[in-house]
This record gives C-alpha cells, structure tokens and sequence, in this order.
C-alpha cells in the first residue's frame, strides 16, 4: 500500500523551500515510512520552477536508500496528470527514488 504525503505550500525560492521541506515535513516522512502498513510513499510538493528539481532529485534519491525496502517517490506539481501518476506509482514497485515532475 502506497501512502501519500501532500505538501501544499512551500516558498519560492529553491533553497527557502527545501529548509522549509526538511524542517516541517522530513519528520513526518519519516514516521510514514517507519509505520508497518505501508510499503510506499508518494510526496507530493506544490508546482515549482526548474531550479527545485536538484534538492526534489535529492529527496527522492537519499529518502528512498534510507528507507529501503520501502519506496519513496517525489512528484512535483498539481492538476493533471497526478491521479495518474499517484496510480502509477503505487502499482510500480520496482520505481523507487525517482522525482517526478508534472508538466502544467
């Protein structure tokens, strides 16, 4: 079973916003990902411009070796095509680490 994560605010600024992700939200990551029921999660972080994607690439990347053998996966973005992602990942599980950035 896939848990899901959704931060829905985050600031501007590419390094803003990844010391607001690791002090308000890592910890609860975490705890998801150390309950038994769950074997995956998802962490859904609000649309942002490209010079995010190096820190969003990093979280996915050192959460998911942290956790192993759970998975944790990133998506970045809203709207369209999240519900097909969401499903996507959920039923993938070989995917593991990966950011996955919605295109608006």
């Amino acid at each position: 079973m896939q848990r899901v994560l959704a931060v829905t605010s985050l600031p501007d600024s590419a390094i803003e916003a990844s010391a607001a992700f690791f002090a308000d939200y890592l910890l609860e990551a975490r705890s998801i990902l150390r309950e038994g029921e769950s074997d995956a999660l998802a962490i859904i972080l609000p649309p942002a411009p490209r010079d995010h994607d190096d820190w969003r690439r990093a979280l996915a990347r050192d959460l998911a070796r942290e956790s192993a053998p759970k998975r944790v996966n990133v998506i970045g973005g809203a709207g369209e095509g999240l519900d097909e992602t969401l499903a996507y990942l959920g039923n993938a599980p070989g995917v593991t680490g990966q950011y996955c950035p919605l295109h608006e």
